[in-house]
């Protein structure tokens, strides 16, 4: 099983970080199967899974929820689960009463957006036993400060400000970076000067690793796909065919067959006493 303290190993090694986002158990339980090396229970389940415009409406039950699901099928997978929007922001009790729900539904550890306002609280749940991944660049629970889902740093100013925030992060005691949405030389930069490693989501190639959203890579999502999404499969175009296959199949009556259906021996029917 990958653990924690082998993030920091990947990085000494020079072997390339690999995750992706898991809401459910079905999901943790083919992901347990690949050479994947952790999943990220996201905050964006709120959006893929259950609709939502934004993160802001993933809660600590919510979060819980789907944390415990993955573990469940997912036994063996190292998970990090995101801390819901605000959950940091209410003082240290919130804070751990949030990462300690989080922990015991089975995550290995938590991720936090930003660094500003969080230096008491990360070192804090990191003495309390909870690992602590962060977060900089896009910030998704930051999206209308922002004023929408867009590149972070591109501005000199801005881009020495996430450097600061990483070494700031590190400083803290978290044991990787995700750095979403910021130019690649940005991430390159960054992953350069700090010791922890950095994980990227639409950051270029210079990161210590990659991660992505599921749902994006098997190509089960719809709308305008970002820029640095690439999809593996045409998951969406596939279920639909199989469906309408089904449906075909059972209008047609093709669907049950013979040996798909109970009491039924070479073609005819088993009298019921055989059958008890």
């Amino acid at each position: 099983m990958f653990t924690i303290p082998d993030f920091l190993k990947a990085k000494t090694e020079g072997r390339p970080l690999v995750m992706v986002t898991c809401y459910d158990a079905f999901s943790a339980s083919i992901l347990q199967a690949t050479d994947i090396d952790a999943v990220l229970v996201g905050d964006s389940l709120a959006m893929v899974i259950h609709g939502y415009d934004s993160t802001l409406a993933a809660t600590t039950s919510l979060m819980e929820t789907h944390s415990r699901a993955v573990r469940s099928g997912g036994p063996d997978l190292c998970i990090v689960a995101d801390m819901p929007f605000l959950t940091t922001r209410r003082g240290l009790k919130s804070a751990v009463e949030a990462a300690g729900r989080l922990m015991r539904a089975g995550a290995n550890a938590v991720k936090i957006e930003g660094a500003d306002g969080h230096e008491e609280i990360i070192p804090h749940l990191i003495n309390s036993g909870i690992p602590v991944m962060g977060h900089l660049g896009l910030t998704p629970q930051f999206v209308n400060l922002l004023g929408g889902y867009r590149v972070q740093g591109k501005e000199a100013a801005n881009a020495e400000r996430i450097l600061q925030a990483a070494q700031k992060l590190e400083s803290l005691g978290c044991f990787a970076l995700v750095l979403e949405c910021v130019p690649e030389q940005l991430a390159r930069n960054i992953s350069s000067v700090l010791t922890i490693p950095t994980i990227g989501i639409g950051a270029g190639s210079g990161t210590d690793g990659q991660i992505l959203v599921l749902h994006d890579l098997l190509g089960l999502t719809s709308g305008k796909k970002p820029r640095f999404v690439r999809q593996y499969l045409e998951g969406a175009r596939l279920m639909e065919q199989a469906v309408n296959t089904f449906v075909a199949d059972a209008r047609e009556r093709r669907f049950p067959s013979a040996q798909e259906s109970y009491g039924v021996r070479d073609g005819k029917t088993v009298p019921m006493e055989t059958l008890l």
